[in-house]
């Protein structure tokens, strides 16, 4: 029986067409997420303005012809400021993202593979991080490494681990019960083999649709630490320092920069929310 024959034929089956699990609201989604990636990457062709450069004789400055959307209580363009915030927030949350994946995965498939006293001791660390909320765990290591977009990233991935880690714990043990993985092991393939070729990708699946729903949350996640001072810092744009930077405007009466600010951050994670529902909905992945 040769290593093909040993892969779950069901994978293709089992996805099934994405269009059709996404639905309408789910392909809007997805539309929605492409349009502002979009918007981030092709920042410098949109404006010409310096996101971090403003001029005093400019602040609050009204939608014209040379800042549509106006400019902030520093004359910066409100528009370039929106625009590679995107890039921040997205990156930030991406690195989040891809670290806590990996490292879910990881652990998932060593407890499924040896299970028994490794299992149980990747239970017992898995409960041992359960037990640090995300922000508290990121402004610890705020307060011991240092303000920055590094140090929260970081601090947060491994505080989303063991949300990832839980469900592709259970969904690793139960494929590796099944017999296309027993086939592989009388064969004497590996157990690193086995992992990485027949079990992940038939849990990737599960691991796609926790990272759309985790998406979201690390971008709420960042923006709070950077709206406390603790992520971004000025003068680099990110939509949550320019919440926390638009909240005196408030009192003025120039509200654009946090509206606008706020408005991203809420569209942009409710579209990756209803991805990872459409994708699998919550006990297929994410945060309990």
């Amino acid at each position: 029986m040769t290593a093909q024959a040993l892969e779950r034929p069901s994978i293709r089956r089992r996805g099934g067409d994405l269009a059709e699990r996404l639905g309408p609201l789910g392909v809007a989604a997805v539309a929605v997420v492409a349009l502002i990636t979009l918007a981030a990457l092709c920042a410098p062709l949109i404006t010409s303005h310096d996101p971090a450069v403003g001029s005093v004789i400019e602040r609050y400055q009204g939608p014209n012809a040379e800042h549509l959307l106006g400019t902030d209580q520093s004359g910066r363009d409100l528009l370039a400021r929106l625009l590679y915030g995107a890039r921040t927030s997205l990156l930030g949350a991406a690195v989040v993202v891809l670290l806590a994946g990996a490292g879910g995965a990881l652990l998932a498939l060593v407890a499924a593979w040896f299970g028994r006293t490794v299992d149980a001791l990747v239970g017992r660390v898995l409960d041992l991080l359960f037990a640090f909320p995300n922000l508290l765990l990121a402004i610890l290591a705020v307060a011991v490494f240092g303000t920055g977009l590094g140090q929260v990233t970081v601090a947060l991935a491994i505080a989303y681990v063991p949300y990832t880690a839980r469900v592709l714990r259970s969904v690793a043990l139960r494929e590796r019960r099944l017999g296309y993985v027993q086939a592989a092991e009388l064969q004497g393939l590996s157990g690193l083999v086995v992992s990485v070729r027949h079990i992940l990708p038939n849990i990737a699946p599960q691991i796609l649709t926790g990272a759309a729903i985790n998406f979201g949350y690390a971008m709420i996640d960042l923006a709070a630490l950077s709206f406390l001072g603790l992520g971004v810092q000025p003068p680099t744009a990110d939509w949550g320092l320019m919440v926390s930077q638009g909240k005196d405007s408030l009192l003025q009466g120039h509200p654009e920069q946090s509206v606008f600010a706020g408005v991203c951050i809420v569209v942009a994670v409710a579209a990756f929310s209803v991805i990872g529902e459409r994708l699998g909905g919550r006990k297929a992945g994410g945060r309990a």
